[in-house]
């Protein structure tokens, strides 16, 4: 077979061999370039030394930082490509980290070293291709399978697990019996890793998940985030649901657009139904309060697992948030979709839009789409008229509240935002000379400011 290389990364190997040593493309891209996909890096491995590697490019630039564990980095146009020797490791002490690396002459010993199938390849355009684990026969087949013993790979670095679920979900591929086995038993281990790597396999995760990955991997995705536990198997005792809490949010979470912070959102929507659960006396059950508990818990979750304060901040919003669009939908008032527009902002209010849709579809009950469509027809009614949803969109401002005798100080920003208010519930028109004319009205009922 024949596959093709980009330009820079299929020159390294051309040094490489010409100098005597082998050199292949291994692991992702390879598994990607059999699927008919463009890798988005390229990966050589070769029986060279670290330091006969550096020798051979020593004229390019070079980074270093992975050369303890035989890596030798070359930049070349495309980006840097990472060369590094052959190599066998010792036992994991820590889940993590191998207790000692040595370097081989045979691609097989490293290959054998990898995590699943389908990432133990590698491919030599002199030798065309290495595939001692039968990865190219599992990708075929849509199969994800361990390298070897499945515990003992997941007891070496306790994060494949969750890139086993990862890959599982991109690649549509099903985890073979004893792969999952061990994934689901070894998944506590997760607790070991750095929550920022958590974090990232997580999202990446999220991405691509369907609803079906999340309830396949709910015993891996758990322990990620045992804050999800609860969820699993909790039955809502209401006429709008048909499956517990988890399993609906599985299905939410295919359903929002694969956009970080809204997968996120639709992930924790409901993490707080559990804690706010009642049953009335007709056995029907009320979750009153979860939407803000559940914004805490996210809130919660997403700090352990040190995610960005602006997605944190935005999921906690969507989640406490979430619902409103159906409740203004139909309540067929433009004024609150204005206030609620000047608040959150267009973006938000699109994204909460996005995930109450969801929410609705994921009851397993007959989707009510009538009240977001209303919502809908609404928003770009308003929209559509250029509305004043900002201080900045104000045909005045503080300079000019100022200039006309205003003087500056917290009753200035307290008319600015009154001013607001008023032009975007249609109170007021956004001219000028009337804002002025409002704004000493409102600053002679001083200290109140109230009309």
């Amino acid at each position: 077979m024949e596959m093709a290389i980009p330009q820079g990364a299929l020159a390294l190997m051309e040094a490489l061999e010409a100098a005597g040593y082998q050199a292949w493309a291994v692991g992702g891209c390879v598994r990607d370039r059999l699927l008919g996909l463009e890798p988005h890096d390229w990966d050589l491995c070769t029986d060279a030394l670290p330091e006969e590697t550096a020798r051979i490019f020593g004229n390019r630039q070079l980074v270093l930082a992975g050369l303890k564990h035989g890596t030798v980095a070359v930049v070349t146009a495309e980006g840097p490509v990472e060369i590094t020797t052959f190599r066998t490791e010792g036992a994991y002490t820590d889940s993590r980290h191998p207790g000692w690396v040595a370097f081989r002459r045979n691609v097989e010993e490293d290959l054998a070293r990898r995590d699943f199938t389908v990432n133990a390849m590698a491919y030599s355009p002199r030798r065309g291709l290495a595939d001692p684990f039968g990865g190219r026969a599992d990708l075929k087949n849509r199969t994800l399978r361990a390298v070897g013993e499945p515990e003992r790979r997941f007891r070496e670095d306790g994060l494949r697990i969750l890139r086993g679920a990862r890959f599982a979900a991109r690649f549509r591929l099903t985890p073979e019996a004893e792969t999952l086995r061990a994934m689901t038993a070894l998944a506590p281990t997760l607790a070991l890793q750095a929550r920022e790597r958590v974090y990232a396999e997580l999202c990446q995760l999220l991405l691509w998940a369907r609803g079906e990955d999340l309830l396949r991997f709910a015993p891996v995705v758990t322990e990620a985030i045992p804050e999800l536990k609860p969820m699993v198997d909790f039955l809502q005792h209401n006429p709008h649901h048909v499956y517990d809490v988890y399993t609906h949010t599985a299905r939410v979470v295919e359903g929002v657009p694969p956009r970080l912070a809204l997968r996120w959102a639709a992930l924790l929507h409901d993490v707080g139904k559990p804690a706010a659960f009642t049953l009335d006396e007709g056995g029907v059950g009320h979750f009153r309060g979860h939407a803000q508990m559940g914004a805490e818990l996210a809130g919660e979750i997403l700090r352990t697992l040190r995610a960005p304060t602006a997605l944190r901040e935005e999921v906690q919003t969507l989640v406490a948030c979430h619902g409103l669009t159906r409740d203004l939908g139909r309540l067929g008032e433009e004024r609150p979709i204005r206030r609620v527009l000047r608040r959150l902002g267009e973006p938000m209010v699109r994204a909460l839009l996005a995930l109450d849709r969801a929410d609705d579809g994921g009851k397993g009950t007959p989707s009510e789409p009538e009240p977001f469509d209303a919502f809908e027809a609404r928003l770009e009614a308003i929209l559509s008229a250029a509305p004043c949803l900002s201080l900045r969109d104000l045909a005045v401002n503080g300079r000019t509240l100022m200039a006309a005798g205003i003087p500056q100080g917290p009753a200035l920003g307290q008319i600015l935002n009154r001013l607001l208010e008023e032009v975007g519930d249609g109170l007021l028109e956004n001219e000028a000379s009337l804002l002025l004319a409002r704004a000493k009205a409102l600053a002679a009922q001083r200290p109140g400011l109230s009309s």
